[in-house]
């Protein structure tokens, strides 16, 4: 029975990344013969302090944990056919354990959906930012025998450091992800799903937004999801905080996702889950042109891609005026999402590459 080590940051259910990425697969690898452990260094308690101001002291403990934790893998490392790691083995900039795992007899398998060759540090930790290092990335791909990137952009970056790179897209579990039926006749929620570190990328869509309200007043209510603390008391908005077990019931609350961003280097690396999150419940969404929003979207088939403001105000503006042309966007939205973005469309292809890597 193969066996498969999963290396990542957080505990399962923390991590988007993590869990759209290959956590949602597990249970099928296991049914398909695969063993596998999965060792994660941030515990919930440990969740609480790390990715907040301050707490030197506990952090530095936290650190130590981790990398105790690390050299343990690497101890266990040829027990293992394969270690999968996910985004990067420690959160410094050394690849210390990368090496180390490259030197067991295990097949690594780098998996990335980020543009993670930028520095990005969180505000919590960033008196720390001299620990990273952005060619931490290229360096790890060298390192791999198979690198798995989420999209076309991300993958030839990584074909410059690595000729045995595939690219599976972030998917969705559409068992999991089924619409629900709307109330008819109630106020039209443009909503915006994201994280404390992504509220950013919301507020480019106050211009626009403040338009669809001045429009449509009281007809329109905006939802942020991801981030309790925000407020906007001109668009009317309190943040809703995100939890796992209530995700699929708020986001069906929808009627219209956005996902706006900007046309930025790290933002042509993002795989587009959020949007995808909105299309597989059948909520027509308006994205912004970037990286691969662009191949996701099918321009007024199932989604929208919207530019400069007036592109925003049209497309939204529409999906609120006809609703026959709404239901259809959802429909065709969900219809991508099955075919080409879901858990059930993609499982095949790490069967087949593990399986490919386990036998050379």
């Amino acid at each position: 029975m193969p066996k498969i080590l999963f290396v990542a940051a957080h505990r399962p259910d923390r991590s988007p990344s993590q869990r759209f990425r290959f956590e949602q697969f597990l249970p099928y690898l296991r049914e398909q013969g695969f063993d596998y452990d999965f060792s994660f260094l941030i515990s919930e308690k440990d969740d609480r302090i790390f990715y907040k101001p301050g707490n030197f002291i506990t952090k530095a403990y936290i650190f130590l944990k981790s990398f105790l934790r690390r050299l343990a893998d690497v101890w266990r490392a040829g027990g293992y056919d394969i270690v999968f790691i996910q985004r990067e083995a420690f959160m410094t900039g050394s690849v210390f354990f990368e090496k180390a795992f490259r030197r067991s007899r295990a097949k690594v398998v780098f998996d990335f959906d980020d543009a993670i060759w930028y520095l990005d540090v969180s505000d919590g930790n960033k008196y720390f930012h001299w620990l990273k290092n952005p060619g931490k990335t290229a360096r790890i791909i060298s390192l791999s025998h198979l690198v798995i990137a989420g999209n076309r952009y991300l993958a030839d970056y990584a074909l410059h450091h690595n000729k045995n790179v595939v690219i599976i897209p972030t998917t969705i579990d559409t068992d999991e992800y089924v619409p629900t039926q709307k109330v008819k006749n109630h106020r039209i929620v443009i909503g915006w799903s994201g994280s404390i570190t992504t509220i950013k990328h919301f507020e480019s869509a106050i211009p626009f937004l403040s338009r669809i309200k001045e429009k449509y007043g009281d007809q329109v209510q905006i939802k942020v999801i991801g981030d309790a603390s925000y407020r906007n008391d001109a668009l009317g908005i309190q943040g809703i905080a995100w939890k796992k077990e209530d995700e699929v019931k708020e986001l069906n609350t929808f009627d219209i996702g956005i996902m706006p961003l900007p046309d930025d280097e790290w933002a042509k690396g993002k795989c587009g889950l959020k949007g995808l999150q909105y299309m597989a419940l059948e909520i027509p969404t308006v994205m912004s042109p970037v990286g691969v929003n662009t191949e996701i979207i099918k321009d007024g088939v199932n989604g929208f891609l919207a530019g400069s403001d007036a592109e925003w105000v049209d497309r939204i503006s529409l999906l609120i005026d006809n609703r026959e042309f709404h239901d259809e966007m959802g429909r065709q939205a969900r219809k991508t999402v099955i075919e080409g973005y879901s858990l059930h469309s993609q499982k095949e292809m790490y069967k087949s590459y593990f399986n490919q890597l386990i036998m050379k």
